[in-house]
C-alpha cells in the first residue's frame, strides 16, 4: 500500500509510463488507486486524437475509419505546434464535417484553451450549426473536457472559454458563411468546410470569384502568427476554391486526396485502384449503384475529386468512360503493336509547356489501347529520358516523335537517352524502338477527328484513368491551342491505325522485334 506521498508521485509519473508498464501499475494497484488511473487513462484518451475523443464522449459510437484517421492526424500535427495549411478533398456522407468541423475543434479548444478557431461554411446557418454542436459539447461535458464556456459569451456564432489559471488570454470559436463579414477576429486555427452549397454554386463564374475574393481578403488576413487552415471540401468544378489555390500556390499546401474509388498506386491509404475509401460502409457494389445514379459528371466531381469541365467539340465523355478496360480484362488481350508517342514542348527547361508522353497499344482484332500518360514539364534530357523508360517497360517497337517545333532535338534527345541507357545496362539488350518522325501538316482537327472516331465506335479503350488527358480531349475545340497530352495520344493512335496511308514511315520490320505477338 503506497503512502499518499508515494502515490501522488505515481500520478504524477504515470502518464509518462510505456503502456505495458501502465497496465502492470492497474493489475497491483488497490481499487481506489486503480479508480484514479483509470480518469488519468480516459483523458490521456481523449488527448490522442479528435476521434479518441469522440469515441471517449459517445462511449464507443462515433464510428472511426482509416480516412479519418488521416484527418485526426493533421490536427495532431497542428496541436504539436506545426503551422500546416492542409487541403483534404473526399466524397460526401463519409464523415469529414462531422470530424474536421466538430470533433477537430472541440478537441484542439481542449489541448489549447487560450487558441481561437475560425470556421466558415457556404452558408452562416450550417457554419453556425457546427458552433452550436461544439458550445453544446462544451456545455454538457465540462467538467470531462476540462475546459467551460465563459458565461458572457456564449453565442453559437461566436463564444469564448474561461480563461485558464494564470492566463490573460482568452480562448474560443467563431463562425461564419463564406462571403461573411469577420472584422476584428482572427484565429489560430481556421476551417474552411464545403465553401460552395452545390454544382449551380460552384459553375457560376461570379461565384467562385466571389468566393475567391473573401478568401484572399477576408479569410487569410485574420491569420494569428504561426496559424493553420484546414480546407476540406468536395469538389465540383475544377475552378473552386481548392482548384484555384492548387493553379496558384500548390508549393504552399499539402492536398490529402481521398476519391471514393482509389485512382492510382499513390493513393494516400495505399489503396489498390478501384479499391473503396470506406468499404464498412459504401462498398465498390454500393459505389457502382451510386455511379449510375448521379450520372458520370457528378460521380468524377463529388465522388472521384475530378471535376470535369463540360465537353467541347471533337470527344465525348461517354466515348471514353463506356469503354474503358479494366484491369482483369486487360490480361486478356494480346497486343500486337505497341507504340511510344512524344510531343515536345515549346522548349528545352522545365518552365516550359509539358512535353507529351502518351503509351498505346494496338490488338490484333482492331482495338486499341491508351496504356500510359508519362507528360510533364521535363527539360530536353529528361523528357527522352521518360519516353525511352516508358517504351521499355512496356517493349514499344516505335517511338512517334512530332518534328514540328523542336523536334529534331526531340528525336537526339530520344537517341542520346537509349545510348545512354544501353551504358547503364537498363536496356538489357533490347533493340532500340524505330523512330518515327511525324510532320504535322495537316490542321489539329484533320488529325483529331479520325481518332476521336475511332473513340466513338468504341474502338479505344483507356485501360486506366487519365485525367489530365481526358479532359484535355473533351474540352478541346478546333481553333484553340493544341495540348500536348492531346496531340501525343493522337499521334501514337494514329501510327497504329493505319500507318502506311499517314505516310508515317512505318515498315515491316526485319529485326523480329514483334516476335510474340499476333
Amino acid at each position: 500500500m503506497p503512502t499518499a506521498t508515494e502515490e501522488r508521485a505515481l500520478l504524477t509519473a504515470y502518464r509518462h509510463l510505456p503502456r505495458a508498464e501502465r497496465r502492470r501499475v492497474i493489475q497491483r494497484a488497490s481499487a481506489d488507486l486503480r479508480s484514479k488511473l483509470a480518469h488519468i487513462e480516459r483523458h490521456m484518451a481523449m488527448d490522442r486524437s479528435p476521434g479518441a475523443l469522440a469515441a471517449v464522449l459517445t462511449e464507443g459510437r462515433e464510428k472511426q475509419a482509416r480516412h479519418l484517421d488521416l484527418i485526426d492526424g493533421v490536427f495532431n500535427r497542428i496541436a504539436a505546434g506545426e503551422r500546416l495549411q492542409v487541403m483534404l478533398t473526399m466524397p460526401p456522407r463519409h464523415g469529414k464535417s462531422q470530424r474536421a468541423s466538430r470533433w477537430g475543434p472541440l478537441w484542439y479548444l481542449r489541448r489549447h484553451p487560450t487558441h481561437r478557431v475560425m470556421l466558415a461554411s457556404y452558408g452562416a446557418d450550417l457554419a453556425d450549426d457546427h458552433g452550436r454542436w461544439v458550445r453544446d459539447q462544451l456545455r454538457g461535458h465540462s467538467t470531462t473536457l476540462g475546459i467551460r464556456l465563459d458565461d458572457g459569451s456564449r453565442a453559437a456564432n461566436r463564444f469564448d472559454l474561461e480563461q485558464p489559471r494564470g492566463s490573460s488570454v482568452r480562448g474560443g470559436m467563431v463562425t461564419a458563411g463564406v462571403g461573411g463579414s469577420l472584422t476584428g477576429k482572427g484565429f489560430n486555427l481556421g476551417i474552411i468546410d464545403d465553401p460552395f452549397k452545390g454544382s449551380d454554386d460552384a459553375n457560376s463564374p461570379a461565384q467562385r470569384e466571389r468566393v475567391w475574393n473573401w478568401y484572399q481578403s477576408v479569410f487569410y488576413t485574420r491569420r494569428a502568427p504561426g496559424a493553420s487552415i484546414v480546407l476540406i471540401n468536395t469538389r465540383w468544378h475544377e475552378d473552386d476554391l481548392s482548384g484555384r489555390i492548387l493553379a496558384t500556390e500548390p508549393e504552399n499546401w499539402t492536398l490529402i486526396d481521398l476519391p471514393a474509388l482509389a485512382l492510382s498506386d499513390e493513393d494516400p491509404l495505399g489503396r489498390q485502384p478501384g479499391q473503396a475509401l470506406w468499404p464498412e460502409q459504401y462498398d465498390e457494389e454500393e459505389l457502382a449503384r451510386t455511379r449510375r445514379a448521379v450520372g458520370e459528371r457528378v460521380w468524377w466531381a463529388l465522388y472521384q475529386q475530378q471535376p470535369r469541365p463540360l465537353e467541347g467539340g471533337v470527344w465525348q465523355w461517354a466515348w471514353i468512360t463506356d469503354h474503358r478496360i479494366s484491369p482483369v480484362a486487360f490480361r486478356g488481350v494480346d497486343l500486337t503493336r505497341i507504340v511510344v508517342a512524344l510531343d515536345p514542348a515549346g522548349g528545352d527547361t522545365p518552365g516550359h509547356d509539358e512535353s507529351g508522353i502518351v503509351a498505346a497499344g494496338r490488338s490484333s482484332d482492331g482495338h486499341y489501347y491508351v496504356l500510359a500518360d508519362k507528360t510533364g514539364k521535363h527539360s530536353a534530357e529528361a523528357r527522352g529520358r521518360e519516353t525511352c523508360l516508358l517504351a521499355l517497360d512496356l517493349g514499344a517497337d516505335a517511338i512517334v516523335v512530332e518534328t514540328n517545333y523542336g523536334g529534331d532535338m526531340a528525336r537526339q534527345n530520344v537517341i542520346q537517352a537509349w545510348a545512354e541507357l544501353e551504358r547503364q545496362g537498363q536496356t538489357k539488350g533490347a533493340v532500340m524502338p524505330r523512330i518515327v518522325d511525324v510532320t504535322a501538316k495537316k490542321g489539329k482537327r484533320l488529325r483529331a477527328e479520325p481518332i476521336a472516331q475511332l473513340y466513338e465506335t468504341g474502338l479505344v479503350h483507356h485501360c486506366a484513368e487519365f485525367p489530365a488527358l481526358e479532359t484535355q480531349m473533351v474540352t478541346w475545340l478546333p481553333g484553340m491551342d493544341s495540348p500536348d497530352r492531346m496531340d501525343a495520344a493522337v499521334h501514337a493512335l494514329t501510327e497504329l491505325a493505319d500507318p502506311a496511308q499517314t505516310g508515317l514511315g512505318t515498315q515491316h520490320y526485319s529485326d523480329h522485334r514483334l516476335r510474340g505477338r499476333r
